[in-house]
């Protein structure tokens, strides 16, 4: 029989208030409080707490706090990744950013869905599907990035988008819903 947290990273319907699951959260929690009363000077202390936080990323990660996430073990980030200021990234399941992706303030990444069944729902259950953002990307700020979404290399999203269907890769989009405007190209700066 599958654990919750089995159940969870393979996108089933599981008991999010699980003891272990309760307890990896909180651990989550703790680092995040340490990272965000941090000392925007203190390098070594924010990179030592971003690297316990999250195992799985690249050298070069810079964090503007306020910063928050679920477990942090299930970002999977590549090298020179920057988030602004109070970005959110709910990791239930992993989610993957490509090198050199740029996130503006208030930028939230969701992977946990809840049901729209009211008796799922009332029981506690959710689930979750991963999110994957290229290489090189630029997400606006304000932008909402929903569960499942796999955005493309070099695609900019804007400010205010809600992206809920997957953009391939070389396009700028924007709106809610989050649709395709133009391609891009090597001339655009």
């Amino acid at each position: 029989m599958k654990t919750e947290k089995e159940k969870m990273l393979s996108g089933e319907m599981y008991n999010p208030l699980n003891k272990v699951l309760l307890k990896e959260r909180r651990a989550a929690r703790l680092l995040l409080k340490a990272l965000n009363d941090c000392r925007e000077d203190d390098f070594a202390k924010k990179d030592q707490i971003v690297r316990q936080l999250m195992p799985n990323a690249g050298n070069g990660c810079w964090i503007q706090t306020p910063f928050f996430c679920d477990y942090g073990y299930n970002l999977h980030v590549g090298e020179k990744v920057f988030f602004n200021f109070n970005c959110t990234i709910l990791d239930v399941m992993p989610v993957k950013i490509g090198n050199r992706t740029f996130f503006g303030p208030n930028v939230q990444v969701y992977t946990a869905i809840h049901p729209l069944h009211v008796a799922e729902r009332a029981a506690g259950l959710e689930s979750a599907k991963p999110v994957v953002i290229g290489e090189d990307c630029w997400i606006g700020g304000g932008a909402i990035i929903c569960p499942g979404v796999t955005i493309g290399d070099r695609t900019v999203v804007g400010a205010g988008s809600v992206v809920t269907k997957d953009l391939p890769s070389d396009v700028l989009a924007v709106g809610n819903p989050c649709r395709v405007i133009r391609a891009l190209n090597e001339t655009d700066v």
